[in-house]
């Protein structure tokens, strides 16, 4: 049985300090090179690669292993730290070599179905059916390792500041409402199931009301829903709650947080107080609630300029109600041609706008479509409303007030990208205040909580909630970062009669209003404080850090796009044992499918077995 000694240091940290010292490394072979009297060998492990040297006065057997060796070997590897004749700038190590003195071999490998380096071109369903080679790579292994250290300053950040790390249960109970649960069959309560969390949210308020004022926790939640880029059936939040605390104080601790973490992570010294700006003003100066305000180009209601157009697609959708609003877009006078425009008014088509108008300002005059429709009091209105210089292009939408703002909020976002204004390495945050209570959900055709029905309305919001609760405002807050939500937050409700109006507003009935949380409202009759939290999506806020496009590439083991594991091809079939123990049978449309999975999976683990096990040798 091979003896491991201690590592020296990694290989990636083998620098000038190490010169003149004797080393034992152990690492995976990037790479060997024979030059027939020597024989350089890529040495790599987490932090990094070092160059291994074997020459002819090395002796024949450790040359003879050096030639053997073939990629991903597994090696230990002694020797003498030298000075390198030659610099490789492009290397940590580049100063340095080690001159072997001895080579174990401690794991051959087979050839990889790709290469283990950065910015190969491989789908990702074979990244992820071999993950544990794609995890070898350094892009993928720096993204691991920058979430690490997210989390390392979470937990020092709390801990320095008073809070108590609680783990909730992951068996919970399951609400109808919001995305569909992840649900777990009893096998001690026949037809009864246990569900996943999609938030601890009121676990921790009744922590509060156990007298625990200051918890957090890194909890994993599930949500059983279609996948995106930025989701993923399971995932993690940065959850706190404290009592007896205010807006200000909640959002004071998290930005003391993402202080910390960009400092500690990324070395940036973020200035705060972070910038606030109420939902309201979010929505009509960049069409959205999660603006990103690393560029201008805002939105502009032009409303009051084409009241009185004789242009009917304005004037018209003003007198029914509607808005007209519009961007500027600089230089976009000559980088957009007619075809390019009509492009972008397809595009706002699957946001319910039903066409795109625009003029062009070069030279002192408008040109385009809808120029002739422009009375000279229109446009010195344009040209004050958007400091007009020349050069650029103006876009105007003529809608519902929603229609405006989805449209142009996306226009906004793809005119950016493509004129390059967006800044590089920049990472802007806002806080978004003073959110409706409600929302209208126009598939289920009823209002709906905008965040969740446990948030507390501010104090006219609360005298709404009996007679017109969609006017009322909420005491929420969400934490934006470069355009995305990071992350979201609450006054609570702590009284019972308060959370029964909210539940009353919500449409439920009384019975099922105390089936589903009954408890919590017994809670709020024994003494519960005053409290607040947040929570920050881990995943999200550790992709943009990396700067990756998939919250995929900062999870080890994630699920691809149909939430299903190419490596361990889950979820599958399970025994008939399985389900009969548990009460649970496939119905029969589903048994086709059921079997031809399994065939499938069978099929692959023999044809795995014939070509590789050494089982019968």
């Amino acid at each position: 049985m091979e003896k491991i000694e201690k590592r020296t240091d990694y290989c990636g940290n083998i620098t000038e300090k190490y010169i003149g010292q004797d080393v034992n490394l152990y690492g995976w072979v990037q790479r060997v090179r024979n030059l027939g009297n020597l024989v350089f060998i890529d040495l790599r492990d987490r932090e990094g690669l070092v160059q291994i040297v074997v020459n002819k006065d090395s002796g024949k057997k450790l040359m003879d292993i050096a030639d053997s060796l073939g990629n991903e070997y597994v090696v230990q590897v002694k020797g003498k730290v030298v000075k390198r004749s030659e610099v490789n700038p492009d290397m940590k190590t580049g100063q340095v070599e080690v001159d072997a003195t001895e080579i174990i071999i401690l794991n051959k490998a087979k050839n990889p179905p790709f290469e283990i380096k950065d910015g190969i071109e491989v789908s990702e369903q074979t990244r992820l059916k071999y993950r544990y080679l794609d995890l070898r790579r350094p892009e993928v292994q720096q993204a691991i390792i920058l979430r690490s250290k997210i989390l390392r300053a979470t937990h020092e950040f709390f801990d320095e500041n008073g809070f108590i790390d609680i783990e909730t249960p992951i068996l919970g109970k399951s609400s109808p409402e919001g995305a569909r649960d992840y649900l777990v069959p009893s096998r001690i309560y026949p037809g009864s199931f246990y569900a996943l969390p999609q938030s601890p949210q009121l676990f921790k308020q009744l922590l509060m009301g156990a007298g625990f004022d200051k918890y957090y926790q890194l909890a994993r939640c599930f949500r059983d829903e279609d996948l995106r880029g930025d989701r993923q059936p399971e995932f993690t939040q940065i959850d706190m709650e404290m009592s007896f605390a205010d807006e200000e104080t909640i959002q004071s601790y998290t930005e003391g947080l993402l202080k910390k973490i960009m400092k500690d992570v990324k070395g940036i010294d973020l200035k705060t107080p972070i910038k606030r700006i109420t939902w309201t003003d979010s929505m009509n100066k960049y069409g959205c609630d999660k603006p990103d305000t690393r560029y201008g180009m805002l939105i502009h209601d032009l409303s009051p300029i084409f009241k009185d157009s004789d242009f009917k697609v304005f004037s018209g959708a003003i007198a029914d109600g509607g808005f007209v609003k519009g961007i500027a877009v600089k230089n976009g006078a000559k980088e957009y041609s007619r075809k390019k425009i009509d492009k972008k008014a397809d595009f706002i088509k699957r946001f319910h706008a039903k066409g795109l108008a625009w003029v062009k300002f070069e030279d002192g005059e408008f040109s385009g479509p809808v120029a002739r429709f422009l009375t000279d009091e229109n446009k010195e209105a344009l040209k004050k409303e958007f400091d007009l210089e020349g050069g650029e292009l103006v876009v105007f939408v003529a809608d519902k007030w929603k229609v405006c703002c989805d449209s142009l909020d996306h226009l906004r976002r793809e005119f950016a990208k493509e004129t390059g204004i967006v800044p590089k390495g920049v990472y802007d945050f806002v806080w978004v205040v003073d959110w409706p209570l409600f929302e209208y959900d126009e598939g289920l055709g009823r209002w709906v909580a905008a965040h969740h029905p446990f948030t507390m309305p501010d104090d006219e919001g609360v005298k709404l909630l009996t007679t017109e609760p969609h006017k009322a405002h909420a005491r929420s807050y969400d934490i934006v970062m470069n355009g995305d939500e990071m992350g979201g937050g609450s006054i609570r409700i702590h009284k019972r009669s308060i959370q029964e109006n909210m539940f009353k507003a919500l449409g439920f009935t009384k019975k099922r209003a105390y089936e589903q949380f009954g408890y919590l409202m017994d809670a709020l009759d024994m003494g519960f404080p005053p409290h607040a939290g947040l929570a920050i999506g881990l995943d999200r806020f550790a992709m943009m850090l990396a700067d990756k496009d998939n919250i995929r590439d900062v999870s080890a083991f994630p699920k691809n796009a149909s939430a299903s594991e190419p490596m361990m091809h889950a979820p599958a079939p399970v025994a008939d044992q399985q389900l009969a123990d548990l009460g649970i049978e496939v119905e029969e449309k589903y048994q086709d499918s059921v079997k031809a999975t399994e065939e499938r999976l069978e099929k692959m683990a023999a044809e795995d077995a014939a070509e590789n096990s050494t089982w019968d040798k």
